[in-house]
């Protein structure tokens, strides 16, 4: 498993990990990106910017980067900072399938992503990625599955992912919705001649969405590596959209409402890896040092009212521009 190289870690921020999903390409769904990212966010802007990151990132400690097919140009930009430091040999590349970027590099696009749990996809966007990251790829993730997704099901796709895992690839899946822990739940019954097929979940979780927790404790239980994605609720819990009880947390910390709501997920006996999903270097000085908050318990229980019904927390992601 390649996650293991994180367990013996010395630095208290290997994990967390870096998602590239905000800087892969010009427009995402995360509140504030005009002042993040300002105007200029051509491909070699945004290149330059991840690059940064990257090292930023590794010289602090982080040891797991996460990309997708439908993160623009993320696997490239992962790729090219690969290449130019081959002494970084101890790091963990996740990367996913089953999203097409369709946006053409427009903040504007009448259509963002789309869709595709089917097998031609995987084969597809699987050489794809193989052309980019090749053999520095360590888990390769089915990306937003739901209770619904036919990748659940379709026993031809399941022995494809089966024979990638035989060559050495972690397989895993990530969530995405208001049943996200209904959908866990049916991703660890499937099973190739025996075995789980799936070794890591990816799935939300934040201050304002917990309901994933049971099914991440049952994962987590079963052996999985449990990766925490969108922990700063795009945006939501970051200065200066965070509510007021987090800002209240954070000042009595003495550190920013972003590091207090990764420190919470960090809490959780089940978190593995809990994403960064930092436009800039200093939000990731910031995020990082949710490793050295300390809650107490009248703090967690004032943070634990912000939680919202999954519903109604999905519906609103669902209404957020792409900008």
């Amino acid at each position: 498993m390649p996650f293991a190289r994180l367990a013996h870690a010395t630095t208290p921020t290997a994990h967390i990990g870096l998602g590239l999903a905000a800087v892969g390409r010009p427009g995402y769904i995360n509140l504030g990106r005009d002042h993040d990212l300002g105007q200029d966010r051509s491909v070699d802007a945004l290149r330059t910017r991840t690059h940064e990151l990257l090292d930023a990132a590794y010289a602090q400690g982080v040891r797991y980067f996460d990309a997708a097919r439908s993160y623009g140009r993320s696997e490239e930009f992962l790729a090219d900072w690969l290449k130019a430091r081959p002494d970084v040999d101890d790091v963990v590349v996740g990367s996913k399938w089953g999203y097409t970027y369709t946006a053409g590099w427009s903040t504007d696009a009448e259509q963002h992503e789309v869709k595709d749990h089917g097998l031609a996809t995987y084969e597809r966007q699987r050489a794809e990625t193989d052309a980019l990251l090749g053999d520095r790829l360590d888990l390769y993730q089915i990306h937003s599955v739901t209770p619904d997704s036919p990748a659940l099901t379709d026993k031809e796709l399941h022995a494809r992912l089966a024979e990638a895992a035989a060559g050495g690839l972690s397989i895993g899946f990530s969530t995405s919705g208001p049943a996200q822990a209904e959908a866990i739940r049916a991703a660890l019954a499937v099973t190739v001649d025996g075995e789980l097929l799936f070794r890591t979940v990816q799935s939300t979780y934040n201050a304002l969405e917990t309901s994933a927790e049971p099914g991440l404790a049952e994962a987590h239980d079963a052996g999985l590596t449990v990766i925490v994605k969108e922990g700063m609720a795009n945006g939501r819990l970051a200065e200066p959209y965070a509510p007021d009880a987090l800002k209240a947390v954070a000042a009595e910390t003495g550190l920013g409402t972003d590091a207090v709501a990764l420190a919470l997920i960090l809490r959780r006996p089940w978190a593995g890896v809990v994403l960064s999903g930092a436009a800039t270097v200093t939000q990731l000085a910031s995020n990082l040092h949710a490793a050295a908050v300390d809650l107490d318990a009248d703090q967690l229980t004032r943070l634990a009212t912000l939680v919202e019904d999954p519903h109604a927390y999905w519906e609103q992601r669902g209404q957020l521009p792409w900008q």
